[in-house]
C-alpha cells in the first residue's frame, strides 16, 4: 500500500513539474513575440551602421556577419561592446536576444542581399570572381 501512496504523490508532483515547464516555455514565447518588432527595428539600424565606413561600423559588421556565417566571416569578441557608443550596444543586445528567441538566419528576415553588400564592404577577400 505504502508504495502506490508514493507513486501517487510522485506522478502527481511530476504532473505539477510538467504544468509549470508548460506555462514557463508559454511565457518565454509570448515575451519572444512582444520582443520581436524591437529586434528587428534594431536590427535594421544595426545594418545601415555596418554599410558605414567608421570604426563602429566595422564593429558592427563584424557582429552582423558573425552571426551570418561565423565560420567564414569571423566570430565576434564581445568585449567590442565596450568600444561602440551606448545606443548601439543596446540595439547588438537586442539583436543578439532576437537571435537566440527566433533561431534564425538573417536571410529570413529579407535581408540577405544586404549581408551580401556587408561581405563585399568588409570581407572582399571571400568575393568569389567568375
Amino acid at each position: 500500500m505504502e508504495r502506490t501512496y508514493i507513486r501517487k504523490v510522485d506522478d502527481q508532483r511530476g504532473r505539477e513539474m510538467l504544468a509549470e515547464r508548460r506555462a514557463a516555455a508559454e511565457a518565454r514565447r509570448q515575451a519572444a513575440a512582444g520582443r520581436f518588432q524591437d529586434g528587428l527595428d534594431a536590427l535594421r539600424r544595426l545594418v545601415r551602421i555596418a554599410k558605414g565606413d567608421t570604426g563602429q561600423s566595422s564593429s558592427v559588421a563584424d557582429f552582423l556577419l558573425a552571426w551570418w556565417n561565423p565560420g567564414t566571416c569571423g566570430g565576434f569578441d564581445i568585449r567590442t561592446l565596450w568600444g561602440v557608443d551606448g545606443e548601439i550596444a543596446d540595439d547588438m543586445v537586442t539583436v543578439f536576444r532576437l537571435i537566440a528567441d527566433h533561431h534564425v538566419y538573417p536571410t529570413e528576415y529579407d535581408l540577405g542581399d544586404e549581408f551580401e553588400q556587408l561581405v563585399a564592404a568588409w570581407r572582399p577577400h571571400l568575393i568569389k570572381e567568375n
